[in-house]
């Protein structure tokens, strides 16, 4: 293994409070990158040297070495940053996956999200850039906001606002030059969620695949009635699960592609020596992170 980063779902993994639960003892970890040392002799896609990540999550990504199945593995190319192979495998996926499958946006619509400054939302802003996809990137207050601007807008982000300004007379503004949202992508939860949901268009959908606020998706009946809204739910788990194995390597292919084109980056992170986990775990879970911690192995 060469890097592997901390992800929430892994915190959650570790306190028991994940839908996907590794049978104890186990390794925590599902996104990383390796070099394949050796292969037995059934082995035909993979050959010492070529840099693998994991197919699947649950495989134990936070060591330095492991003996796996060809299986459980795909093949990424040499030439894409250990950083960005490392956290390829999911929040770029999740991002496409929810850009792609809900609605059928094309150039110039537009998309709103919260929890804009996470490994997913970074994702969403440049994949959307690529695809002429305006964004509306909603974050919390806090006291670096500016330098959080500036970075999401350096991505490629149209707008960015806080969480209170989604009542503000200046989401109106915003909506004099691009279109109000047919996509909502919900990490957050709570007053959060209801509140971007009021600025998404009739028949819009909102997807939602985390719940950082630790909080229930509150809707009014009237968004039910009125405006006929969609909510729906996405885990890349799960889409994997749907999906075989040549879907994810053709998914990851498209990733890769965007990388070499420039078009999407490794997201903000801080590199740790795996012999300083501890301190990576306490920093990942402070608030207001912006950087994701990196174990590098």
């Amino acid at each position: 293994m060469l890097a592997a980063p901390i992800n929430p779902a892994d915190i959650n993994m570790i306190q028991g409070t994940y839908a996907l639960l590794a049978p104890l003892p186990a390794v925590p970890g599902n996104e990383g990158v390796g070099r394949v040392l050796e292969v037995g002799p059934g082995v035909v896609a993979l050959s010492p040297g070529d840099c693998v990540i994991p197919a699947d999550a649950g495989l134990g990504t936070w060591r330095t070495h492991a003996v796996l199945p060809e299986a459980n593995l795909l093949r990424v190319p040499s030439d894409i940053p250990v950083l960005c192979a490392a956290t390829l495998s999911i929040n770029p996926c999740t991002a496409l996956r929810m850009l792609t499958d809900f609605e059928s946006l094309e150039p110039g619509d537009s998309v709103i999200q919260n929890a804009a400054n996470s490994g997913v939302g970074q994702a969403v802003i440049q994949i959307a850039k690529a695809m002429g996809i305006r964004t509306i990137n909603v974050v919390r207050d806090r006291p670096d906001l500016s330098q959080l601007v500036e970075r999401l807008l350096a991505l490629g982000a149209d707008h960015v606002v806080t969480e209170d300004a989604l009542r503000k007379p200046e989401m109106k503004e915003i909506f004099k030059s691009i279109p109000k949202p047919r996509l909502a992508l919900n990490c957050v939860g709570g007053r959060s969620t209801t509140e971007m949901l009021r600025h998404l268009q009739p028949k819009g959908t909102m997807v939602t695949y985390g719940g950082m606020a630790k909080q229930p998706v509150t809707v009014p009946v009237s968004a039910f009635i009125f405006r006929d809204v969609r909510l729906r739910g996405f885990w890349m788990t799960q889409w994997k699960k749907d999906h075989d194995k040549q879907s994810m390597a053709s998914m990851v292919d498209s990733l890769c592609q965007m990388v070499r084109k420039g078009q999407l980056s490794t997201p903000a992170c801080t590199a740790v020596p795996l012999e300083d986990f501890r301190e990576a775990l306490v920093a990942s879970m402070q608030p207001f992170v912006s950087s994701k911690q990196i174990l590098l192995l």
